[in-house]
This record gives structure tokens, sequence and C-alpha cells, in this order.
């Protein structure tokens, strides 16, 4: 596996870790459709919520946030309402971003961004 796969491997690892800490029942990890994937999507006070997760082994190429591009929100928003479609029992739903930025291994920073559209 090429190491860039293994560092988002991990990043979705670290991401369902961290969720559970912060109450969220993860619901599904690498979630597909037809081509289209969500990496997380977990339930927290009768809310779905949909995460794009993104990590980073380093600073130089910007912080992983910013990598989320405007295609990835269109196919995010289209793999939304396919699940949501063959999940109707959730009502409320929200997209966030989890970017996970591993400077070294003593130093992991995590930055949720809640409710980013929908």
């Amino acid at each position: 596996m090429a190491e860039h796969n293994e560092l988002g491997k991990l990043g979705e690892e670290m991401a369902a870790k961290y969720l559970a800490e912060k109450g969220h029942v993860i619901l599904h990890q690498n979630w597909r459709f037809s081509f289209y994937e969500i990496d997380l999507i977990s339930l927290k006070d009768g809310t779905v919520h949909i995460v794009e997760v993104k990590s980073r082994s380093s600073k130089y190429f910007g912080l992983p946030e910013a990598s989320v591009s405007k295609k990835k929100y269109r196919d995010l928003m289209k793999a939304t309402d396919v699940f949501l479609s063959q999940h109707l029992q959730y009502r409320y739903v929200q997209l966030d971003i989890l970017s996970i930025n591993m400077v070294s291994t003593n130093e992991v920073e995590y930055f949720l961004i809640e409710d980013v559209f929908y």
C-alpha cells in the first residue's frame, strides 16, 4: 500500500477514535455507493454526521482541511443524499471536516469543522 494510503487509513482510524471520545456513535467507516465514498458516518444527539477526514504528516503542502475541493463537496452531497434515501430513519444531518495533522509522533493536531454546509 502506498504511504499516503496508509496515512489516510491511520487518519480515519484516529478520527473514529477521536469522535467516539467526543460522544459520537460510529455508524459506518468508508461507506460506499457506486463511486461515492464517505469516510465516517456517526450519530450524536440525534444528528447524523457525515465526516470527511483529511490527514497530513507535514505542513509543507498546507493544512489538511484546505485540500477539500469543490468537487469533493459535490460528491459528498450526492453520497449524503443516497445514504439518507437508504436510511429514512435519520432526519437531521450535517457535514463535518476533521483535519488531522500528524507533525510528529508526539504532536497530533485535530481540527473539527462542524456543519460545513447542507
